[in-house]
């Protein structure tokens, strides 16, 4: 069978798409907010553009975006510092004034007064000084002073810390850096009230909402909202439309009386992927572990149930940790997944290659172990100039300092490696399945290539060009081409066991990826609306990212087919032992439609994020799309292979079954009655009173806030059961008692010390 207009449509999707990312990102980057050197009125210097890049590096050393936001990127327990700032210079400057005028604040005077010094604010804030041919921006005499309070306000907050701000006393001590910091404070600030040259917008494109400053929506915001609305709409009746006009293909044939692999014998590098599974399992427990941590910080600050953990792990250590070690373990599983199934697809075990699967797994344990150590060190202020390169770097899902990160790419390279050896003799021939193998082959190739995204910004890179490339990062290797690579596997998986037809499996993969990269790698936009991006790119990623939840509207389609694929038949019984991995899949497929699709789409159109990002409806998204979608396939993905390593013998599922719905019905109580009303009581604040109200700890402290947090309890409590139980049962498949007494049918004699070989199995 042909499959040339898929790949024509596939290249057609990508290439045009990375066309206009790169493009537009090149403008975005060429046209970021100028770093200037800062005076006042009377020519005397406050500070220079290398004051605010080393002011960024401060910030970035002491833990950057994971304690509080810039640009509403960032952690969620202290503020967004530029709407932060933004707002305590705003009423700086109307009380002085106020006090000239004779009153002793603003609120002292009449509304008639306080409309003319609201004007004046505007002028004051929106006009831009800048002076391109010198690289100077002038101050007035009042909004130096202002910068003064200013520095001397948030050098006690770092210096003597902050328990509602989750800051501990003595974060920042140094009196040179406190200067920096509180100079890119200003400079993020900046860039978000003053005016785009021959714009009547912000650099930042009016973000935050700050009413004292005229800061709203912008028309592009509101308009573009509206058409990504119709798009979706559009998408959908497109799709649905395009989907009924396909005749449905059958699987011809009944399944396999016996399971498939029962006749597949590991190879050494298959059975020496079994420990990169275990590996998953206690990262995952360790992640909870810092998930439980860093929530509770929203409530003690400092403290856990008392005790002053902040002195040795502070949120801002807790926060990265939880993050990043979240996607080691998901990218683990993900990629063990891989160097299971190269060798299962093409019959082949290449020399050296369980050297190569063993050298990995000890790369993997020294960047995990590494990186995790020098983010300790380097947010505690320990690692000195070095904190780039060992500590951390202060970004969102990608903090490991540089060398880890290097040291990860290159680990990935040899990942590619690996995967190309086995795949090699499959791809030379003419096989049915060989453009599934290509696909396989460019996922596989994507993987390392948009991780190496990350490398492409400096310890003094702008802000902008850090931000565009570490969303390609976040968006397109962790949400993009590793789905991508995943839904392949899984095509693989089933084609394997015979359950699907190998052309069924290679038209799905090949048409969902060109649906999903057709919204997908220009969708990457919606991530940076407000982060000094040109209004392009709130048109682009409004309607392009409306297009990414497209394909997710059948996705129930996908679920319905996998649970009637793990319903065992009379000639089939072996099919239920495989049921709870493909439920996994299952419920990958619910938290895609809800997760990514009505969460992500909650918040991903511009009116709406302009006025929650950096809220926790950011979080509400982010919680069930990465754990709901891609962990759930992590751990779908661990369970069929451990299934495939160790066929024939009946698992004793009771504890699986109790940790599927433990995990699932855990995380829906966690996000629907803590973590979503925080979200929708924040939105309304910033909607009514602005960003820096809905961050402010007079509200996030507030009785009603603490005890919708304290509701979360019960829900993290039944997600951790379901955590211990998945546990349990790995761990069971080493000491034998996740077995059942029951023998299927049909199994060799090897099966009967099946308990003496997967302890063999793990410990190669």
């Amino acid at each position: 069978m042909s499959y040339k207009r898929y790949w024509v449509a596939l290249a057609i999707v990508i290439i045009g798409s990375f066309a206009v990312l790169g493009g537009v990102g090149r403008k975005m980057i060429s046209e970021a907010p100028p770093i200037p050197d800062v005076y006042n009125t009377d020519g005397q210097l406050l500070f220079t553009g290398s004051s605010i890049t080393d002011g960024q590096g401060v910030w970035q050393s002491i833990g950057g975006q994971e304690i509080g936001t810039v640009w509403g990127h960032g952690a969620y327990v202290a503020p967004d510092w530029s709407a932060d700032w933004l707002h305590r210079e705003s009423e700086i400057l109307l009380n002085t004034w106020a006090v000239r005028a004779g009153a002793v604040n603003f609120e002292a005077l009449g509304p008639d007064q306080q409309a003319i010094f609201k004007a004046r604010l505007i002028r004051e804030m929106r006009t831009n000084t800048y002076d391109a041919g010198r690289n100077r921006v002038t101050l007035s005499a009042d909004r130096a002073a202002a910068f003064q309070q200013l520095r001397a306000y948030y050098t006690d907050v770092f210096a003597t810390g902050r328990s509602a701000y989750a800051i501990p006393s003595g974060a920042l001590t140094n009196a040179a850096k406190q200067h920096q910091l509180a100079a890119f404070f200003w400079w993020t600030s900046w860039a978000c009230s003053t005016d785009r040259p021959g714009s009547g917008t912000t650099y930042t494109n009016n973000w935050p909402h700050e009413p004292l400053i005229g800061n709203e929506p912008t028309s592009g915001a509101v308009l573009w909202s509206v058409l990504s609305f119709v798009g979706l709409l559009a998408g959908i009746g497109g799709l649905v439309w395009w989907y009924a006009s396909q005749e449905k293909e059958l699987v011809h044939g009944p399944y396999p009386e016996k399971d498939p692999f029962l006749a597949l014998k590991p190879t050494p590098s298959q059975r020496a992927t079994l420990k990169y599974f275990y590996v998953v399992v206690i990262l995952w427990g360790v992640q909870i572990l810092m998930g439980v941590l860093t929530a509770h910080y929203g409530v003690e600050g400092l403290s856990f149930f008392g005790f002053p953990l902040a002195k040795y792990l502070p949120y801002a250590v807790t926060r990265t940790w939880h993050l990043q070690i979240a996607i080691f373990w998901i990218a683990t599983s993900w990629l063990a997944t891989g160097l299971y199934v190269g060798p299962a697809v093409s019959g082949h075990e290449p020399r050296y290659q369980r050297l190569g699967v063993n050298a990995l797994f000890g790369a993997l344990i020294l960047v995990v172990g590494g990186s995790l150590a020098g983010e300790w060190m380097g947010i505690q202020q320990r690692l000195g100039n070095m904190w780039f390169w060992f500590g951390s770097q202060g970004y969102e899902y990608v903090d490991l300092g540089r060398f880890w990160q290097i040291l990860l790419f290159i680990g990935l390279v040899l990942w590619l490696v690996l995967m190309v050896a086995a795949l090699k003799p499959a791809l030379v021939r003419k096989s049915e399945d060989r453009s599934l193998l290509i696909l396989f082959l460019i996922s596989s190739i994507a993987i390392p290539l948009f991780y190496s995204a990350g490398l492409m910004y400096g310890q003094r890179s702008h802000l902008v060009t850090a931000e565009y490339w570490r969303w390609w990062v976040v968006h397109l290797w962790v949400e993009g081409f590793f789905e991508v690579f995943a839904t392949v596997v899984i095509g693989f998986l089933f084609t394997r066991l015979k359950l699907i037809e190998i052309r069924t499996a290679t038209k799905a993969a090949l048409f969902s990826t060109s649906i999903f990269l057709s919204g997908g790698i220009i969708g990457t936009f919606h991530h940076l609306y407000f982060a000094g991006a040109t209004p392009a790119v709130i048109g682009l990623g409004a309607i392009f990212s409306a297009f990414e939840v497209v394909p997710l509207t059948l996705i129930g389609y996908e679920a319905w087919e996998n649970i009637r694929l793990a319903q065992p038949t009379k000639k089939s019984p072996w099919i239920a032992n495989y049921k709870w991995p493909i439920y996994f899949f299952v419920a990958v497929a619910f938290w895609n439609l809800v997760g990514a699709g009505l969460f992500g789409f909650l918040i991903n159109p511009p009116i709406s994020l302009y006025y929650v990002q950096g809220l926790n409806l950011t979080p509400v998204h982010g919680h069930t799309a990465l754990f709901g979608v891609y962990g759930m396939l992590g751990l779908g993905l661990t369970l069929f292979c451990l299934r495939a390593l160790m066929p024939g013998r009946k698992w004793n599922e009771t504890p699986l079954k109790l940790s599927f719905w433990s995990l699932n019905f855990g995380l829906i109580f966690m996000v629907i009655f803590s973590m979503l009303p925080v979200g929708l009581l924040q939105a309304w604040a910033s909607i009514e009173h602005g960003t820096w109200y809905a961050r402010s700890s007079e509200f996030m402290q507030s009785g009603s806030m603490q005890t919708l947090r304290w509701i979360r309890v019960p829900g993290d409590i039944l997600f951790a059961i379901g955590a211990a139980l998945f546990a349990w049962f790995v761990l069971g498949l080493l000491t034998g008692h996740s077995y059942s007494k029951e023998v299927q049918g049909g199994t060799d004699a090897s099966l009967h010390d099946s308990e003496d070989r997967t302890l063999a199995l793990a410990g190669r």
